[in-house]
């Protein structure tokens, strides 16, 4: 069996030692044997693991969510729904975060078009950001 140091763990996964540290520290990898002189050794497996977590981080799921769905992939024969809830649930943050981004976006877009690029006292973006009920939504 071959095993890798942290830093090996790092280049093959993209994950920074710290973060390695962390997610040991947190649960989500469990504690890696040592050498005598007391270096962590990581498994192919170590690799997968921290893989998954890593790809599931990028796609903005939350700590914990990350560590419900490592739990539920140790069990294959189980039903998917769990799984397809997290998901759903995540995918709901997502599209709301949309939202209030397409608001922010909108509300930015009107306050610059709105400037007249004059002087400091006349710009509506100023004007704008000291008044928040001369935005147009709330949701931002």
């Amino acid at each position: 069996m071959m095993f890798f140091s942290i830093g090996d763990l790092a280049h093959k996964t993209g994950v920074k030692v710290p973060t390695i540290r962390f997610y040991e520290n947190i649960g989500l990898l469990a504690e890696p044997m040592r050498t005598e002189g007391g270096q962590r050794r990581y498994s192919a497996d170590d690799v997968a693991r921290l893989s998954f977590i890593r790809h599931a981080r990028q796609l903005g799921f939350e700590v914990e969510d990350v560590r419900e769905l490592l739990v539920l992939s140790a069990d294959p024969d189980r039903p998917c729904a769990e799984v397809d809830g997290i998901v759903y649930r995540h995918l709901d943050d997502v599209k709301q975060k949309i939202e209030k981004l397409s608001a922010l976006q909108k509300e930015l877009e009107r306050m610059v078009c709105g400037s007249r690029h004059g002087s400091i006292g006349e710009c509506r973006v100023i004007q704008v950001l000291a008044d928040h009920d001369m935005c147009e939504s709330d949701v931002h």
